[in-house]
């Protein structure tokens, strides 16, 4: 098979991520890339952080339950490499990291079994983002990977997650964190001398008893803030390394064309580089008018083939834009809809197409 920039972009990285808004086919994008590269002789595990978790649905899998927090090997015939898939689970991972960096299992109960870690690890904004990262700075870590690929979820959350780990350092370093989460000698003392006010204002609105919850649980975090942030520059150096390749999918409606510049511009903003533009589930030419057919098909045709320019017309200031940027049209699959073929199969369809319209 003659190499594409698409295979040039997989063998070229440790990391891909996955982006674009919701309904552009990201997540089945994701797993026909893990096929692709696995056939090819890589070690990859396809991951989603998507809360919508279609990963498993992508992979023909029956139900969640198939595909969890841990990486599970899926069978793939001929494969030159291995194929492993998971989905994220945002207490699961934050548990591991309590255990990871507790001095000891007295600590880490004291932090699980907290009523305001309960809410804030599987509910809290941020907390789901920055587990994602977590996961992905896990699974980069392992040696049974040689590349990650990660479906993220819509364009506004995907940009949440890469942000997350620098937000996670300025929450640690934030004056009132640190007066909080003091030895108690010291920052009790001055929570008492100067927040109170605050705390019965905040105790007001939450409830007493959530109040306590939350101090209770930075108290037990004491020691832990180091740990947590080290971490989070390390996740934060994997999403800018070199090898973390960004691809960006959409599809020729308006919406997503906007959301996928959206998203490309506030990447370059943060000096991140685009990989590729992949334009998914594109309207195929069928030809021109054949005035032969009767009056209801050639209607039908012309319809088809306006809607093809009307694609052409949102995707072209994009393109225009970024010249630079390699892109991959893929036009709609029909063959993927057949219902008579086995899912894995039609991923193997589809990562075909992607190589093809390289």
């Amino acid at each position: 098979m003659t190499p594409t920039t698409l295979d040039a972009t997989i063998a070229d990285s440790h990391v891909v991520v996955v982006a674009g808004s919701g309904g552009v086919g990201k997540t089945t994008l994701s797993a026909a890339l893990a096929v692709r590269a696995a056939l090819d002789g890589r070690r990859v595990a396809v991951v989603t952080i998507d809360p919508a978790k279609r990963l498993a649905d992508a992979l023909g899998l029956a139900g969640d339950s198939a595909v969890g927090n841990d990486p599970v090997r899926i069978p793939l015939d001929d494969a030159r490499g291995e194929l492993w898939a998971l989905m994220l689970d945002t207490r699961s991972t934050f548990d591991a990291l309590v255990d990871r960096y507790s001095p000891n299992e007295d600590q880490a109960r004291r932090i699980r079994s907290n009523l305001f870690y309960k809410n804030i690890s599987g509910a809290l904004s941020g907390t789901q983002e920055y587990m994602a990262a977590e996961k992905l700075y896990e699974l980069n870590g392992d040696d049974r990977f040689d590349l990650v690929i990660v479906d993220t979820p819509p364009t506004r959350q995907a940009l949440d997650f890469l942000s997350a780990p620098a937000r996670l350092r300025r929450f640690i370093d934030h004056p009132l964190y640190r007066i909080v989460i003091a030895p108690s000698s010291i920052g009790l003392r001055t929570v008492s001398a100067v927040s109170q006010p605050v705390l019965r204002a905040i105790a007001k609105v939450v409830g007493a008893q959530a109040l306590d919850d939350a101090l209770a649980f930075f108290k037990a975090f004491q020691g832990l803030d180091a740990g947590f942030r080290q971490r989070a520059h390390d996740v934060d150096r994997v999403l800018r390394e070199s090898s973390t390749a960004y691809v960006v999918v959409t599809s020729g409606q308006a919406e997503p064309v906007a959301e996928a510049t959206y998203f490309i511009g506030e990447l370059e903003s943060a000096n991140v580089v685009v990989s590729l533009i992949v334009a998914n589930r594109l309207m195929p030419h069928f030809g021109d008018d054949d005035n032969s057919l009767p009056s209801s098909l050639l209607d039908n045709l012309r319809e088809l083939d306006d809607e093809r320019r009307a694609e052409e017309s949102n995707l072209e200031a994009l393109s225009a834009a970024r010249p630079e940027t390699p892109w991959i049209r893929v036009p709609l699959v029909p063959e993927l809809v057949d219902e008579r073929l086995d899912t894995l199969a039609a991923l193997r369809l589809l990562g075909q197409a992607l190589g093809d319209a390289d």
